[in-house]
């Protein structure tokens, strides 16, 4: 009788962004699709113009690609780990064109960018990290200052369903190399007075000689849509359209549309 081949124990770890190749398994298959959105919102609502910002701009897919097309990036995000992926996939030429450092979404200064950058972009709900008002709105304050007048803030994340009562799931499968990533991702009942969600996230990489869980959870800052507005509004910012994460240019979101993923086009304008 054929022997069972040995089953390995299973590793646990409690950080998905200390592993940045198997966190793009997941997130990094539109990166094409998104670079293409961009590019079009910047020739259709912005500048058109090439020096961009990418804050929490993670393991560096996007950052990469808008290298490839031949753009000027500046990126920041407060994991090294991920940071130091972002520079391993770069290359030389690259690195000179691209500018990377550590930091928080609501602490970032960049003086010398004040005014100049064409487009800023952060999507896949990053933004909802930002614990509390006052941190949502520095981080846009500040962003809204490093762009040109005319340049155009793109900014994606989940707005929150408060009447609902079952948990939010979604799961993905994705591969490196010989190993299987599932995703499985849970978001927990909103709190409307606290303004917060419990997050979960779990990634079980199996392969030779591998098997990994990697669950991390967190609690996501909430937002409907007049939460959301009215804090561009305080922030100086302008709503120009709005997008979901099909990212198809030609079709905006009308204002009774009942998605929940969004992607926001604003654009500098009047503090209230």
């Amino acid at each position: 009788m054929r022997a069972a081949p040995a089953r390995h124990p299973m590793e646990r770890r409690s950080d998905w962004y200390t592993h940045p190749k198997y966190y793009e398994a997941i997130f990094g298959t539109d990166t094409e699709k998104e670079m293409d959105f961009l590019l079009g919102v910047n020739q259709q609502y912005g500048t058109g113009g090439s020096l961009w910002l990418e804050p929490a701009c993670g393991a560096g897919r996007l950052v990469a690609e808008a290298a490839r097309r031949g753009l000027e990036i500046v990126g920041y995000d407060i994991s090294e780990p991920m940071l130091a992926h972002a520079r391993r996939r770069l290359t030389p030429a690259q690195r000179r064109r691209i500018r990377l450092s550590q930091s928080r979404m609501e602490s970032f200064s960049a003086p010398e960018l004040e005014g100049r950058v064409d487009l800023a972009f952060n999507l896949v709900s990053t933004f909802r990290y930002l614990d509390s008002e006052a941190a949502a709105r520095a981080h846009l304050e500040s962003t809204r200052r490093l762009l040109k007048p005319k340049g155009v803030y793109v900014l994606g994340f989940h707005l929150t369903e408060y009447p609902r009562t079952t948990f939010e799931r979604e799961r993905w499968v994705g591969r490196v190399g010989r190993d299987t990533v599932v995703c499985n991702t849970r978001e927990g009942l909103p709190d409307r007075r606290r303004r917060r969600s419990p997050m979960r996230n779990r990634l079980r990489i199996t392969g030779p000689g591998k098997d990994m869980l990697i669950e991390t959870e967190w609690f996501f800052r909430t937002y409907d849509g007049p939460q959301a507005r009215r804090l561009f509004r305080l922030a100086g910012l302008n709503l120009l359209a709005t997008y979901d994460f099909d990212y198809r240019l030609e079709e905006p979101l009308g204002r009774g549309s009942t998605r929940l993923d969004r992607v926001f086009i604003l654009q500098p304008g009047v503090t209230s």
